[in-house]
């Protein structure tokens, strides 16, 4: 799989990831990554857990995330 960013481009680069958001491929150079607090019930009382999730997103996916 290409990094779609990069094929938008007219450049084929190899892609390391895919977007959490919408699925795209990305290179090393169009992933965003984001430690994110997951918060669901893990254990009777506790909604936050302790280590962080990696979230992985297409620079398009990131900063429609930020605008909001």
């Amino acid at each position: 799989m290409n990094c779609f960013e990069c094929n938008q481009r007219g450049r084929a680069v190899a892609a390391v990831a895919v977007c959490s958001v919408c699925g795209a491929g990305v290179c090393a150079t169009h992933v965003r990554p984001e430690a994110k607090q997951v918060r669901e019930p893990a254990n009777p009382g506790k909604v936050i857990h302790d280590r962080s999730a990696r979230q992985l997103t297409c620079p398009t996916c990131r900063e429609a995330e930020e605008a909001v």
